[in-house]
């Protein structure tokens, strides 16, 4: 019997090698090839946060109704009314929170005539800076006229920055803290983190002061009280020591109280 050559076998097996091969490549090419068309993700969201339309606040993470007030000038009970909410401290992330009185509505303060056109002080007047600090020309200067007592007796031991928003005042365990002037009661509590035992007059339109980390509240909201009245015990609630965080707002914005305080 003849033998059939090993070339001969080789160039039969040429065909199903090249088939082999074109079959391996067209597998590999199929599984490292990218998808030309990936699988979409659907934003739900809309693409882009909506806009906060003006006198509104759209609610943050961590925020409060009291906070939301406070840094708007406003009484948190007013918010609460303007916004008809049956449990105030119900709000979740996201919504949106009317911070100015809408028309013809009752706010909790009036503006104080009293204090517009003080008769001790006047208006004209504009209160002393310090030229020589050159943070100065930076402050923000209320409107003429306005002049606060000290809410408490003691050294002043932190003072205002943006940071701290006030000052502290040092004291004794269960000494008075005071009214820096005449005005209504907006708040007196303890919802606002950081604060402790806090009360908040709100003496017009424009002007705010804050007392916090009281040991006792003497007043409640919507008492009407007046300048130098006492208003609270000095104490430690939610901080390390005893002290009166003491902030002056006007619309809303913190402001360094010192240059008004006689």
């Amino acid at each position: 019997m003849k033998t059939m050559p090993k070339y001969t076998l080789l160039r039969l097996s040429r065909p199903l090698v090249l088939l082999l091969t074109i079959t391996s490549l067209t597998v590999l090419v199929g599984c490292s090839t990218p998808r030309t068309k990936p699988a979409s993700v659907v934003d739900r969201s809309g693409g882009a946060v909506e806009a906060t339309p003006p006198g509104y606040y759209r609610v943050k993470k961590g925020d409060t109704l009291a906070r939301i007030a406070l840094d708007h000038g406003q009484a948190p009970r007013d918010v609460a009314q303007w916004n008809n909410m049956s449990n105030p401290n119900l709000i979740e992330v996201g919504d949106l929170i009317l911070v100015k009185a809408p028309a013809g509505s009752k706010i909790a303060a009036k503006p104080n005539s009293k204090l517009s056109a003080n008769t001790d002080t006047p208006k004209t007047d504009a209160p002393k800076v310090d030229a020589s600090k050159p943070e100065a020309s930076k402050e923000i200067v209320a409107e003429p006229g306005i002049r606060l007592s000290w809410p408490a007796k003691g050294k002043v031991t932190e003072d205002y920055s943006d940071k701290t928003k006030g000052i502290d005042i040092a004291g004794k365990l269960g000494e008075p803290v005071t009214a820096a002037s005449e005005g209504k009661v907006v708040y007196a509590g303890n919802s606002l983190r950081g604060y402790g035992n806090l009360v908040i007059i709100k003496h017009n339109d424009t002007y705010l002061t804050a007392y916090a980390h009281n040991r006792n509240l003497l007043v409640k909201e919507g008492d009407l009280v007046k300048k130098g009245q006492k208003i609270a015990e000095m104490g430690d609630t939610d901080t390390n020591s005893v002290k009166l965080h003491f902030e002056l707002r006007v619309n809303g914005k913190p402001v360094n109280p010192t240059p008004y305080l006689q």
